[in-house]
């Protein structure tokens, strides 16, 4: 065990309230990371999924991810784009739960198997991915893959990093619905 940490941080009963980042924006530090993260995640936006679906996608990932940051960021804009309170708060339990067609969850069944791929040996089981071919195209299932790969990268840089839920993340979900609306606007000329 390395010197200095616990051997189960997960159990630490330190208040984590306030938590200092390691570094002010990892992939903001950087322009062109950014723009390289930014350009990924858009590219699956573009691919006819439902804006909902995919922010369902980054909402559930980034609750197994345990980043506040987005789990923050991705309930607003889900509630921005006019999702009930129900369905967003039941994402994590989404197999139970009425609110979800089969599409969203099939797509929720992906991102759980995309996300965990060291849970298992066959980590997307052709189980999956057939459940999910029966209601996505090639075109669908490729914006579901590069959006649960973008999600999972932003999780990562702010888990890693301890970005946190708050200022931040309420003005990325702000952001990024501006963003989507600019697109789609674009889109439909």
């Amino acid at each position: 065990m390395a010197r200095g940490l616990k051997s189960d941080y997960s159990t630490s009963t330190e208040s984590r309230a306030v938590i200092t980042p390691r570094i002010k924006n990892a992939a903001g530090a950087n322009p062109e990371v950014y723009r390289g993260l930014l350009a990924l995640s858009n590219a699956a936006a573009k691919l006819g999924v439902p804006r909902t679906t995919l922010l369902l996608v980054s909402l559930r990932a980034s609750q197994i991810n345990g980043c506040s940051f987005c789990v923050d960021m991705h309930w607003r804009e889900l509630r921005d784009e006019g999702e009930p309170d129900e369905k967003i708060f039941a994402v994590s339990a989404w197999r139970e739960a009425p609110y979800f067609t089969d599409a969203e969850r099939v797509a929720l069944a992906l991102t759980e198997a995309g996300t965990r791929l060291a849970d298992r040996a066959d980590a997307v089981s052709d189980e999956i991915w057939n459940e999910a071919a029966q209601h996505y195209d090639e075109k669908g299932l490729t914006a579901l893959v590069i959006g649960i790969a973008a999600i999972n990268t932003w999780n990562r840089l702010n888990v890693i990093t301890h970005q946190s839920a708050g200022e931040a993340s309420k003005a990325a979900a702000e952001a990024s619905a501006k963003a989507a609306h600019a697109l789609a606007a674009a889109a439909a000329h």
